[in-house]
């Protein structure tokens, strides 16, 4: 006679410590990882998104607030080749207990850029993984490998919930390889605000001929703006595109010197809002006007 109540007592109590297990608490300081940390945690996690969209990873820093949700988090998100130059300010701030997971130096391959400064330039490492969606989900399966070492006992639903976006992923690489394919190869050139479309180019065969370097900060002197004007001319490139995070004076003035046309706003360096404010959504809007715009 007592087995029945004591089932139901034992079920509510499996309950509410379900309710009330504390969430693992992420801090993201990219846009793409926020994104990843969400589907892949789902309801087991709270991730603070210190990085909004449409804000220039180049020239963040890390405010207070930041420092404060950094020294209280158990796992903390960096796109990493360089991009973060606070990784040090995070540790030695904060005192934070957390793990501090470098997702682009784990089993990504590094492309090297040219970082400009005024007409000289050398070498750099390209931080701008995120366009390529096979990047991502190696990044999926960092961030869960990582959440399952936190809360081994959550394995099962941070597998199935990286099985799901993984095979979104999947999805949108065959969308993106099947829109790239609309354009010829001799067509497939790329020139933006700055360098930050090399893995996106290299998959796909893309020539990128970048008006700035690393950042939006590298800005080209006069001399290599006419350098890249001739070479523009010479290559016969049908359209240039501006970025959300950088200002579009330099394209106007090659617009005008090439007679190319403005071939719309591109997402360079993370998510934007709205449509947009996904990876599928930063993917399908990049693509789309890219193609549209060079064939």
């Amino acid at each position: 006679m007592n087995a029945f109540p004591i089932a139901v007592l034992a079920w509510l109590a499996s309950v509410v410590i379900g309710v009330t297990a504390e969430k693992i608490r992420v801090s993201s300081f990219s846009t793409i990882l926020t994104e990843v940390a969400q589907q892949v945690g789902g309801d087991r996690v709270e991730v603070t998104a210190h990085l909004k969209p449409g804000i220039d990873p180049h020239d963040f820093e890390p405010k207070p607030s930041d420092l404060k949700a950094v020294a209280n988090a158990q796992i903390v998100l960096l796109s990493a080749k360089h991009m973060e130059g606070y990784v040090g300010k995070l540790k030695d701030a904060t005192g934070t207990k957390a793990t501090l997971v470098e997702v682009g130096d784990k089993g990504m391959k590094s492309l090297k850029l040219t970082v400009q400064h005024g007409d000289h330039a050398h070498d750099g490492e390209d931080p701008h993984w995120w366009h390529s969606v096979r990047n991502i989900a190696k990044a999926t399966k960092v961030v869960r490998d990582e959440l399952i070492k936190v809360s081994p006992e959550d394995k099962a639903t941070f597998t199935a919930n990286a099985e799901a976006y993984l095979a979104k992923l999947d999805a949108l690489q065959d969308w993106v390889a099947a829109k790239v394919a609309q354009l010829p190869r001799n067509q497939r050139k790329l020139v933006t605000n700055h360098d930050a479309f090399g893995y996106f180019a290299d998959e796909f065969g893309f020539t990128v001929m970048p008006i700035a370097g690393l950042s939006k900060n590298d800005q080209p002197g006069s001399k290599k703006v006419a350098e890249l004007t001739t070479k523009i001319k010479a290559a016969g490139v049908k359209a240039v595109f501006s970025e959300n995070v950088a200002n579009p004076k330099v394209i106007q003035e090659i617009t005008r010197e090439t007679g190319a046309k403005f071939g719309g706003e591109l997402l360079s360096d993370g998510l934007g809002t709205g449509a947009n404010g996904t990876v599928e959504g930063m993917f399908k809007h990049n693509v789309t006007t890219i193609v549209e715009a060079l064939k």
